[in-house]
């Protein structure tokens, strides 16, 4: 199976200024290593050879940072924007770099210790058709400050509009048909397409319950290297 991932890194990180002011949010130091290599790290764990990253906010920086992939077995390829287009538009931006078929998509700004390796069944599920479903998203329990959450998971494994809410973790599978009708060249959001991605019936979801952080502002990132310097490698 030949698997490809993407991870969005376009975005300038306005509430972790002024941190982001001269270095773009993906390479801000977790644990003495950037976000976005612990990501690429994962990823090349779970067998993931090409890796697309949107940027656009010193794009150049992060380009530069990385390279090639070289240095972690993998390919990377990157999808620029000018200016910045959002997740939905950035992923559909990004089509021309993806093969047809699904897709794992994280966010460079998000730590955790999940295992890419268990979304490999999924990932061969909605190539082959196995069911309705066009993504699967992998939920968290609600953080603090997103008590709400954004969708409830059913008996079946569907996510719903309705029910016990559980908070997206930025970690998703998606088919690339799913932005095929998205303009490529337009700031979007990916919001409004999950909540009608959802409503019909279009995708599974799981809970995970380990470690995981959406590194949003200058405090998220502190947390993260005290649990980081704490606990190690015990983490991962």
């Amino acid at each position: 199976m030949k698997a490809r991932a993407m991870i969005l890194a376009a975005g300038r990180g306005e509430r972790m200024r002024p941190l982001t002011d001269d270095t773009a949010k993906p390479l801000l130091l977790a644990g003495g290593k950037p976000l976005i290599v612990w990501q690429i790290e994962a990823l090349a764990r779970a067998g993931f050879r090409e890796i697309v990253i949107n940027v656009a906010w010193q794009g150049a920086q992060i380009e530069a940072a990385l390279g090639d992939g070289e240095a972690w077995q993998v390919h990377l390829i990157y999808s620029r924007e000018n200016p910045a287009l959002e997740t939905a538009g950035g992923v559909a931006h990004a089509l021309p770099l993806l093969e047809t078929g699904p897709v794992l998509i994280v966010s460079a700004d998000v730590w955790s210790a999940y295992d890419y390796r268990t979304l490999l069944p999924r990932i061969e599920a909605i190539r082959d058709r196995e069911n309705a479903t066009s993504a699967h998203l992998v939920m968290v329990p609600n953080p603090s400050y997103h008590s709400e959450g954004d969708f409830a998971l059913d008996k079946h494994g569907l996510l719903r509009m309705v029910g016990e809410r559980l908070t997206f973790g930025n970690i998703g599978i998606y088919h690339t048909e799913l932005f095929s009708s998205i303009a490529p060249d337009v700031p979007q959001k990916l919001t409004p397409y999950y909540r009608q991605w959802v409503a019909q019936g279009m995708v599974s979801g799981e809970c995970y319950d380990g470690s995981w952080f959406n590194v949003g502002a200058p405090e998220d990132l502190a947390a993260l290297n005290a649990v980081i310097v704490k606990n190690g490698a015990s983490l991962l």
